[in-house]
């Protein structure tokens, strides 16, 4: 079902961007997302100009196969692409996935430093051999096929030359070169990439990319001077997502190209305008909160404090603005609706903030707004970005909270009154703890049977105001599975509870799918970068 016609050429001032959010993003822990959200996420970045999407792992699990078959077979502009390991079974199991694409691609990678060369033990020839042999196989089933030395940036340079030519020859039409551990810094990553491009037999005939993580903060700074070295893809995700201290931010890399266009001569064809909402989407789905002082995307990335700032941006906003707010998608007014505001209002709103919601969708969200509206004075946008989070999966939860009232004080004791809906079914229970928060997570425990630990226990205030929306984030884990859950309400109380309850429905989840669980760990070891 290709259509090559479709895609952009590839040219010296065109940048490809690869986004990865759905398969490295998704490897961090807690934050896995449901079928659902995937399908929302990838039609997003679709949407947004994302020229590859990586969708997934096919083979890890069923559902990570059905992830990437369904994004292949909804996929408008994208190539969908999937991650295999260097085997067929992978790799027919990841063809299986994505063929069905408009633009197919398959992803095949293995580990060739000398400490990843030891995990198959193989040496330098067998692995060679390995290469050679799973390059051609995927690229007797799919025309496009991307190839990674994953740990290239440690790896020896008389091997990694050999093995990109190899991989070349073998009828690779990408050479992806991973900074797999956020090794490398950016005067290196540059030249890594200009040598490979002069001295590798067929460079010319390939597109060079980079993938960096984020261990030293370099990112970013290493992904753009691998452009600058001839690199022509940048792989990255939302908000920098991924494992340890994540990957190479989208939105980083895209406006550092589209601002600084004078010193970086590259495009994209990104519309940087739906950056923010798919920022604030994928926050909400991952349940990792965006820091404020995040570039690009975050709370303060626009604010000013300073007098000496105010002044200047009220006399000219280039000053201390390098970029415009709306140039990201936000908005110059942030108070929007109130208690007398109707249906008609509340729909426009929302689809101007980007959400496009059916007749019941809207009836539901609209008594929930109401219900802020009268315990605010005012609803902001952020307000209402918070009034939509988990909207779509609530309907899938198999636990929900009915009501809680909470006793607090100086006086001892503290108590939590629950009452949960559990697989349709109401039960009630009263507990006690050293506060109200605590005392809610007592009788969740006592209510739902778990042994997940509380990792983590975040709050964050919406807007501002004592009558401001609290945002909670809840992080368990449990034998290994580390799932997140968010929530936003005025009782700070009410919204803890209920993000813990957003973890446990996915901890449920996660509990149904173990065996698949247990092979993801054992594959998402050997990673791609």
């Amino acid at each position: 079902m290709t259509d090559e016609t479709a895609r952009p050429a590839a040219t010296q001032d065109r940048v490809f961007i690869f986004d990865t959010t759905l398969r490295d993003g998704e490897q961090s822990p807690g934050a896995t997302m449901s079928h659902s959200e995937k399908l929302e996420i990838a039609g997003m970045l679709d949407e947004m100009g994302v020229d590859i999407i990586e969708a997934g792992f096919p083979i890890a699990s069923q559902g990570d196969f059905e992830a990437v078959r369904d994004i292949a077979k909804l996929s408008r502009n994208a190539a969908i692409c999937g991650l295999s390991r260097a085997n067929f079974k992978d790799i027919d199991r990841c063809w299986e996935a994505v063929r069905e694409a408009r633009h197919p691609r398959i992803h095949t990678f293995i580990g060739t430093s000398p400490l990843h060369r030891a995990i198959p033990n193989l040496d330098q020839d067998q692995m060679a051999e390995r290469i050679h042999e799973t390059v051609t196989h995927a690229r007797n089933l799919c025309p496009d096929v991307q190839w990674s030395p994953m740990d290239a940036t440690r790896t020896e340079w008389d091997y990694l030359k050999r093995v990109v030519e190899i991989a070349i020859k073998a009828g690779a039409t990408t050479i992806n070169i991973p900074d797999t551990v956020g090794y490398t810094a950016p005067a290196e990553s540059a030249e890594l990439i200009r040598r490979l491009i002069a001295e590798v037999d067929g460079a010319p005939d390939v597109i060079f990319a980079t993938h960096c993580h984020n261990d030293l903060g370099m990112a970013t700074a290493n992904s753009l001077a691998a452009v600058a070295g001839g690199a022509r893809q940048i792989e990255c995700t939302i908000n920098g997502l991924g494992e340890r201290a994540g990957n190479t931010a989208l939105e980083e890399v895209v406006m550092a190209l589209k601002v600084r266009g004078d010193i970086m001569p590259w495009k994209t064809g990104i519309d940087t305008t739906k950056i923010m909402n798919i920022s604030r989407r994928v926050a909400t789905v991952s349940g990792f909160p965006v820091q404020f002082n995040k570039a690009i995307v975050g709370k303060n990335a626009f604010a000013h404090e300073s007098g000496i700032h105010q002044d200047g941006m009220l006399k000219n906003a280039e000053t201390f603005e390098i970029m415009r707010p709306s140039d990201v998608g936000l908005k110059d007014t942030s108070l929007v609706l109130g208690k007398h505001s109707g249906r008609a209002a509340l729909r426009s709103k929302l689809s101007e903030l980007g959400y496009a919601l059916e007749d019941n969708q809207l009836s539901d969200v609209f008594v929930r707004f109401k219900a802020l509206a009268d315990r605010k004075k005012e609803v902001f946008e952020d307000d209402l970005h918070a009034l939509m989070r988990d909207q779509s999966a609530a309907s899938e939860d198999r636990i929900s909270l009915a009501s809680l009232q909470v006793v607090c004080g100086t006086q001892a004791p503290r108590t939590a009154e629950m009452t949960l809906v559990i697989d349709g079914a109401q039960k009630q229970i009263k507990a006690e703890g050293d506060g109200p928060v605590d005392a809610a997570f007592n009788a969740l425990k006592a209510l739902v049977s778990h042994d997940a630990q509380l990792q983590l226990y975040q709050v964050h205030a919406v807007t501002e105001g004592t009558d401001a929306q609290a945002t909670v984030t809840v992080r368990l884990e449990e034998k290994g599975r580390i799932v997140t859950g968010q929530s936003a309400d005025t009782d700070t109380v009410v919204a803890s509870a209920r993000a813990y309850i957003s973890a446990l429905n996915r901890l449920l989840v996660k509990r149904g799918t173990s065996a698949e669980d247990t092979d993801r760990k054992t594959v998402n070891y050997h990673d791609a970068g």
